[in-house]
């Protein structure tokens, strides 16, 4: 859904992460980021996605990343999200949904035959110079860690 594309600049942002302090892609300047949204806390396939990257956190940080959550929950679903799953980087509480409009994430989706707006599951990688490398749209949550990595070899 989103119209960014690999090689174009990431849309900055300024929001609030679990805690109520402020976040901007510039905190994130000469290091490489995955900035991953998704739709809702505690739900099967944002817990799935969110521990993969909690139980591979360390190789990820090895290889010089950064992990950046976003959804549109607010900072107290954020922090039980967080401390019952022990997930060791922030969340970002997109409760106006400016980032996620930003990168083109929250629209129309169906459902069981249904159509509503929500947020579409995706994933940036920001480089060092806040240039957009990858995008995932078809997350595997189970094993979103491996599509991460595996496409830097």
């Amino acid at each position: 859904m989103t119209t960014l594309k690999e090689g174009d600049k990431a849309p900055e942002f300024k929001v609030i992460n679990e805690l109520g302090e402020d976040m901007t892609l510039a905190d994130f300047s000469g290091k490489k980021l995955v900035l991953y949204f998704y739709p809702k806390d505690s739900t099967p396939g944002c817990t799935a996605e969110s521990c993969n990257l909690r139980d591979h956190y360390a190789d990820l940080k090895t290889k010089g990343f950064e992990v950046l959550g976003v959804s549109a929950d607010g900072e107290a679903s954020h922090q039980k999200f967080i401390k019952k799953y022990e997930l060791p980087f922030h969340l970002l509480a997109d409760t106006e949904k400016e980032v996620l409009n930003a990168y083109g994430v929250f629209g129309p989706k169906k459902f069981m035959g249904r159509t509503f707006d929500g947020i579409h599951r995706t994933t940036f990688v920001i480089d060092e110079n806040g240039m957009i490398e990858r995008i995932f749209t078809k997350v595997k949550t189970k094993e979103h860690t491996e599509q991460i990595l595996e496409s830097y070899q």
